[in-house]
This record gives structure tokens, C-alpha cells and sequence, in this order.
């Protein structure tokens, strides 16, 4: 099983699959799932010629599960160590969702000596948390709400959840809530409750204004868990040059809804 150990205060083992020869792609998961996420994304990108390394974050999928270290830092920090350790070069970093967030923080910490290119698909930066200073974001009380709801059960949590990331009405595409529940029972409680403070508290504004290469956002505009309107149209404001793809109709999960439309993009992308 291909793994790399971790540095810093809390190690643990990164899991992460590969697939494809040429210019490395990384693929970094949203929360509560897995690599097994990007399964068309990874397919679509391999047979176009790139090298795609998909990884599992800590606590999640067939990484370690360590007591500590679900914070953007020390996310950035593994990031940072698989970027290292499998000597990826110019590459292209993406992330879906809470993955957004890593690509962020890697590039507000570490630069972009190693890459080439970034992707931020339906990702939570710029920052999600309303406070005085980003009256646009959500209010606490909705991550109190999903933290609560993870604690008392997780498992019912997860059930009323997935309907809404993937915009399902009741009785439609149960093959793919069943994929995605079985993908986020699979992963820590403990990493599932805290990356929801991860991601709903963390402020990666200055981590954007760091980005320096060719950047492209997509999200969904009917996206319903990280509104197109508190995070992707910020996240392009925000950093110069950026390139913004609205997927019509598109909900949070679209990775998997509107696949072709979401690898035909990347692949434009990454073709440029």
C-alpha cells in the first residue's frame, strides 16, 4: 500500500493512489470522504496524459488516524511532505471543498516552487466564518449545528447530510449516497468533528493573496453546503488573474453529478 509518513508534532501515515504518467496532478479529497471521491476525475485525467496522485487526508479513508493535527497548518505541513517525499514538480494542485482549503495554506506557507498550476472546485476558501470583518460568511450556528450533529450520531448525521451535497430528492441516485456513506463511515469520528472546525473557522484570505500562479475556480451555482457566493466569487476577486467556471444547476458533490462537465474544464485547464 503506497504511504508516506508524516513530520511535525502529531505524524501519521498519508495513504495515496496513482494512476497515469506525465505532469503530476494532485488531487486533495473533501470532507467526510476520501480519494475515492475523484474516481471519474482520476480515470478522465490519467487517460490525458498526467500523472494523478490522489491522497487521503489524515483520519480519513486508508490514512492514519492520529489524536491530533486536524488543523489547516498541519494539513498543509502533509501536503507539503507528499509534495516532498515523491519529488512532484511542476504540478498542479486541486481541491474540492475542505481540500480547497489545503491548497490555500500549502501556498501561503510553502510557495509555489513545486507547482505549476492550482484548482479551487467548490472549495471553502476564501473564509467561510461571518465575523465583523467578513459579514458575507455563515453564521457559527450552523457549524455548531453540524458539530453537534456529528456527536450525538454521526451515522444519522451523514444519512440527512448527502441528500443536500448532491441535491437529491428523496429516492433519487442511491447508489450514490450509498457510495458516499460508506466512504464517510469509514473515516475517524474524531477527524470528522474537528475538521468541521477546520474548515468552518479557518480564514485563508491571506493564504490567496499569496498565489502566484494560474488558478482556476469552479463551483456550482446551485452548490447549497459552500454557497458560489461566500466562497468561490470571492476566492476569484481575490486572487489576480484567476480564471471562474460557474457549472449551471451544479450542486456541492459535482465532482460526481456533473462530471464530464467538471473534467472537461480541468482538462482545458490544465491543457493551457
Amino acid at each position: 500500500m503506497p504511504t508516506i509518513q508524516t513530520s511535525g508534532a502529531n505524524p501519521t501515515e498519508l495513504y495515496y493512489y496513482e494512476q497515469g504518467q506525465g505532469k503530476p496532478v494532485v488531487l486533495i479529497h473533501g470532507w467526510p470522504l476520501s480519494h475515492r471521491m475523484w474516481e471519474s476525475q482520476i480515470t478522465a485525467l490519467a487517460e490525458a496524459g498526467y500523472r494523478v496522485i490522489a491522497y487521503d487526508r489524515r483520519g480519513f479513508g486508508q490514512s492514519g488516524r492520529p489524536t491530533g493535527g486536524y488543523d489547516y497548518d498541519t494539513f498543509a505541513a502533509d501536503l507539503n511532505d507528499l509534495m516532498t517525499q515523491l519529488d512532484l514538480r511542476d504540478a498542479a494542485i486541486a481541491g474540492f471543498s475542505m481540500g480547497g482549503g489545503e491548497v490555500a495554506r500549502y501556498i501561503g506557507r510553502y510557495g509555489t516552487e513545486r507547482i505549476s498550476k492550482a484548482m479551487l472546485l467548490g472549495a471553502v476558501p476564501p473564509f467561510l466564518l461571518k465575523t465583523d470583518d467578513n459579514p458575507e460568511g455563515v453564521d457559527k450556528s450552523v457549524f455548531d449545528g453540524m458539530l453537534d450533529g456529528v456527536r450525538k450520531d454521526r451515522i444519522a448525521f451523514l444519512e440527512s447530510f448527502f441528500p443536500n451535497f448532491y441535491n437529491l430528492q428523496p429516492g433519487q441516485g442511491q447508489d450514490l449516497l450509498g457510495f458516499s456513506k460508506w466512504q464517510a463511515w469509514a473515516a475517524s469520528p474524531l477527524a470528522t468533528q474537528q475538521c468541521i472546525v477546520a474548515f468552518g473557522m479557518t480564514d485563508f484570505r491571506a493564504d490567496l493573496e499569496k498565489f502566484d500562479v494560474p488558478t482556476l475556480v469552479a463551483h456550482g451555482d446551485a452548490d447549497q453546503i459552500v454557497p458560489l457566493e461566500v466562497s468561490g466569487q470571492r476566492s476569484h476577486q481575490m486572487i489576480q488573474g484567476s480564471r471562474l467556471e460557474v457549472v449551471k444547476g451544479a450542486p456541492h458533490g459535482f465532482a460526481a453529478t456533473h462530471a464530464q462537465q467538471l473534467n472537461a474544464l480541468m482538462l482545458d485547464f490544465l491543457n493551457a
